[in-house]
């Protein structure tokens, strides 16, 4: 029997992602890299994203050796699987996506990007029936439930509750650039928190209505503007990152009578959220951490379900 690969596209706001899997799910090639951001800059225009992502997936390709053997190609063409979900960096990655398929002669499978998220996630990870799921990064917050498709084709994905202003990630970027970090400022700000006492708080806001950062981010700004240690405002920030998702999850769980809860994004790569929400948390949920290579934005949920795809499609 022939042996296949499948290659997986994403092009996500600030970070371009090629990736290879084998007929069986294992992954051959992970490449990505973070579009560049001005420092003191919070982000990109989307035309300024769509533009650099054409110039890195030229180069990306140029750094995997591409088999003649593709079977399926998938791409993230949305960020959520619902309609009228549209964000213009995905078109960079649907289009050359679509002419490597029509090229091949291959099938191309359209995912959404949080549904690669949760692919990913689940790379280790065996959820036959419906759980939570947390997606924290630089534009979600959310917590969701989510049915699995049959033969892991994709997910059915419900809202539970979800941020009413900022997402973790925007506060993160917001503060990280006021204390002179880098954008993306998520792995410097752990940094600098792993140096702090724990002498600083803020006041969380997750409640029925949904989870919000505005308040705390401003109360974070105020507190570099007023010379606190960085170390200790980037403590405070990352906590109450967590202590909101403690409070929603613990509201969602029982409402919706689930345990199990899958949390994936860039966001969820962070250690002291993870360390502080498992010891919260522990005995009252069941929590299943991507890897945190693969929380951040990649293209290999996208390769996994392109392959589970067309495995279906061919049975």
């Amino acid at each position: 029997m022939s042996t296949f690969s499948y290659l997986g596209i994403d092009t996500s706001c600030y970070t371009t992602s090629l990736a290879l899997v084998d007929e069986e799910g294992s992954v051959i090639a992970d490449e990505r890299t973070v579009l560049p951001v001005a420092l003191g800059e919070h982000g990109l225009r989307q035309s300024d994203g769509v533009f650099h992502h054409v110039r890195r997936l030229s180069q990306l390709f140029q750094q995997i050796d591409l088999p003649a053997n593709i079977a399926a190609v998938g791409v993230s063409s949305q960020p959520r699987p619902n309609q009228g979900s549209y964000m213009p960096v995905f078109l960079a990655g649907l289009a050359v996506g679509a002419g490597l398929a029509n090229m091949g002669k291959i099938p191309l499978y359209k995912f959404s990007h949080q549904e690669g998220h949760i692919a990913a996630g689940l790379q280790n990870t065996i959820m036959s029936e419906d759980f939570l799921a947390v997606h924290l990064s630089g534009g979600t917050s959310e917590v969701i439930r989510v049915t699995p498709r049959s033969a892991g084709t994709g997910f059915s994905i419900e809202l539970l509750t979800g941020t009413t202003d900022l997402s973790a990630g925007q506060m993160v970027d917001r503060v990280g650039v006021a204390l002179g970090l880098p954008f993306p400022a998520g792995p410097h700000l752990e940094r600098l928190a792993t140096q702090a006492s724990g002498t600083l708080s803020l006041a969380s806001a997750a409640t029925s209505s949904g989870l919000s950062f505005s308040g705390p981010c401003s109360a974070a700004l105020r507190l570099v503007e007023q010379g606190e240690t960085a170390a200790e405002v980037a403590f405070a920030v990352l906590r109450v990152v967590a202590n909101s998702l403690e409070k929603s999850l613990r509201r969602v769980a029982d409402e919706q009578g689930l345990n199990h809860v899958l949390l994936v994004g860039g966001v969820i790569s962070n250690q002291l959220i993870r360390e502080r929400l498992q010891h919260r948390l522990a005995g009252r949920l069941s929590l299943h951490f991507a890897e945190p290579r693969l929380c951040t934005d990649n293209a290999v949920g996208i390769a996994l379900l392109a392959r589970a795809q067309h495995h279906a499609h061919c049975s």
